[in-house]
C-alpha cells in the first residue's frame, strides 16, 4: 500500500519537477514512510475503478462515430488488457504493457499486424486517459509501432470477373458481382441498401460506411441493366436491394454473401474469392489508369489516404513504363 500511494505522488509531481527533484523526492517520501503502517480506507468520492473508466472512454468514443462493433473490439482488447496486468488504470507501467504484449504473443502465436492493432487500441485508451487527467502520462507512448511486413493482395484479373459472370445461374448474384465490382463498396454497405436507393437515372447511389457516414457511389451501365433485370423478376415486397433466393425472402447478411461467393469461387477453381477483394480489385483499376489518388479516397471512403494507398497495387508492367517515359 505504501509503494502504491507513494507511486501516486510522485505521478501527481512529474510535471513539476525534473528527474534529479522527483529522484530526491523519492528518497525523501521513502524515508518518510519507513516504520509507518498506511491502510486503506473506504472514500466517498473514490477514483472510479478500471471498468467505470472503461466506460466512459467508451461512451466518449461513441460520441466520436464509432461503430458499436469497433467498441466490442475495444472493450474486448482493452478489458483483457486490464484483467491480464491487474492493477489499477494510475498504476501501470510502460514495462507491464510490454510484458503483457509479448506474453499474450508467445501464448496467442498472433501475427505482427494483430499485435500492432492492440498496442494502437491501448495507445488510444491511455492517451485518452491523458487527456482527461486520469493519468499524468501514458505509458504506451514509448512502445513503438509493430513494423509489418507488406504483402501483395491478390486481385480478379479480367478473365475472373467475366468467369464468374459468365457462370451465374441467378440473376441476383450477376447483379451483386457487378455492384460490388462497379462500385468498389463494402459488402457491409451494400447489405444495408434498399431499392429505393438506388438512383437508375444517374447510376448512383449514397451508402453508409463505417461511423455512420454517407458517401455517393455510382455503378456502370452493365451494373444497371443487370441490377433492373434482377429487381424486375422478385415477387417479393421486402425493402431490401439484395434478399435470399427462398421464401420467406430475407435481407442478404454480409455472412451469407461470403459464402455464396467463396463456393463459387471454388466452383470455378478461382483462388479466394470474398467481397472486399472487388473493392481491392477497382482500387488497383483505377490508380493503373490513372484516377487521382484523392479521388479514388474519396469514391471508397477513406478517412485517411494511406488506407487508399494500401489497397491500390500499382502493376509492376505500368511501373517499367513509367521509368522508360519519365526517366528514359
Amino acid at each position: 500500500m505504501k509503494t502504491t500511494l507513494i507511486t501516486t505522488i510522485e505521478q501527481a509531481m512529474l510535471k513539476k519537477l525534473d528527474n534529479s527533484g522527483l529522484q530526491a523526492l523519492h528518497e525523501v517520501l521513502v524515508q518518510a514512510f519507513k516504520g509507518v503502517s498506511v491502510t486503506a480506507v473506504a472514500d466517498a468520492d473514490k477514483t472510479p475503478d478500471n471498468t467505470e473508466i472503461l466506460e466512459e472512454f467508451l461512451s466518449a468514443k461513441r460520441i466520436e462515430g464509432c461503430s458499436e462493433k469497433s467498441l466490442n473490439y475495444y472493450r474486448k482488447t482493452i478489458t483483457a488488457a486490464l484483467d491480464s496486468i491487474g492493477k489499477g488504470i494510475k498504476h501501470i507501467t510502460t514495462d507491464d504493457l510490454r510484458a503483457y504484449l509479448t506474453d499474450y504473443q508467445a501464448e496467442k502465436k498472433s501475427s505482427k499486424v494483430t499485435m500492432d492493432n492492440i498496442r494502437r487500441i491501448l495507445s488510444s485508451f491511455f492517451s485518452w486517459l491523458e487527456d482527461e487527467d486520469y493519468i499524468i502520462k501514458s505509458p504506451v507512448r514509448r512502445i513503438h509501432k509493430v513494423k509489418t511486413s507488406k504483402t501483395i493482395k491478390e486481385t480478379y484479373t479480367d478473365e475472373n470477373l467475366e468467369l464468374m459472370r459468365d457462370n451465374c445461374v441467378e440473376l441476383r448474384d450477376l447483379a451483386m458481382i457487378d455492384m460490388l465490382a462497379s462500385t468498389g463498396m463494402r459488402v457491409g454497405e451494400m447489405v444495408l441498401l434498399n431499392r429505393s436507393d438506388i438512383d437508375f437515372n444517374e447510376r448512383e447511389c449514397v451508402v453508409v460506411g463505417k461511423g455512420d457516414k454517407e458517401r455517393m457511389v455510382y455503378f456502370d451501365a452493365r451494373t444497371k441493366l443487370h441490377l433492373q433485370s434482377y429487381l424486375a423478376s422478385r415477387t417479393d415486397s421486402d425493402p431490401a436491394l439484395f434478399v435470399s433466393l427462398r421464401s420467406p425472402h430475407k435481407r442478404l447478411t454480409i455472412g451469407a454473401i461470403e459464402l455464396r461467393l467463396r463456393e463459387m469461387g471454388r466452383k470455378l477453381g478461382i483462388n479466394k474469392v470474398h467481397p472486399h477483394k472487388f473493392r481491392r480489385t477497382l482500387a488497383t483499376m483505377a490508380i493503373d489508369k490513372g484516377m487521382p489518388i484523392e479521388q479514388l479516397q474519396r469514391l471508397l471512403g477513406h478517412q485517411r489516404i494511406d488506407t487508399t494507398l494500401q489497397y491500390a497495387m500499382v502493376k509492376q508492367s505500368n511501373v517499367k513504363l513509367a521509368h522508360r517515359k519519365y526517366i528514359g
